[in-house]
């Protein structure tokens, strides 16, 4: 989604589109998170004005995304629901010293030219709102370590898993509870 500088104004104005899943898949196969891949275009609401040269926006975001489980290997249907805020400044003007960065700082990025995309910085909220570690349910057992059984859906036939001999000495260990 692009907005013409010019016709951001002091006055607010609210906007609702919806962003294509198209680029923020290709970055999750690209990147470090890889158990997602959105499933659906993304519900963005953002309402934004002008203060002198710098543009405020500030607004939700709605993802539906398809997530395999960290600990069950099972897939599974989640959303990610963020709010966002950001301020972007003339590149012009920006102050190109990256030391001393403070929290707010954050939120603040530069634009250049007649026209602000909001695609990548979309993109990056959607990033940002998703866990790195994706869990079907909190109280997900995961996989047997020994023959692979989903313990979600089924016990298994395993015998616990012999004690390490190295360990022997932590258990005679008691530890005091209050």
């Amino acid at each position: 989604m692009r907005i013409r500088v010019e016709d951001i104004t002091a006055e607010a104005k609210d906007l609702r589109f919806s962003e294509p899943q198209t680029e923020i898949n290709r970055l999750l196969a690209l990147g470090p998170i890889r158990e997602y891949e959105v499933s659906a275009p993304v519900d963005v609401r953002v309402s934004y004005y002008r203060a002198g040269m710098d543009l405020f926006f500030e607004g939700a975001l709605n993802a539906h995304t398809m997530a395999t489980c960290a600990r069950c290997a099972e897939q599974f249907r989640t959303s990610a629901d963020r709010g966002f805020r950001f301020v972007l400044t003339p590149k012009s003007v920006g102050d190109e010293d990256e030391s001393g960065l403070r929290i707010e700082d954050l939120e603040l990025s530069t634009y250049d030219g007649a026209e602000v995309d909001l695609s990548p910085l979309i993109n990056e909220q959607i990033l940002l709102g998703l866990p790195t570690r994706p869990l079907c349910s909190d109280e997900c057992r995961g996989l047997c370590p020994g023959c692979g059984t989903n313990l979600n859906q089924s016990s298994c036939g395993c015998a616990a898993a012999a004690a390490d001999p190295r360990f022997a000495a932590l258990r005679s260990i008691r530890v005091q509870r209050s």
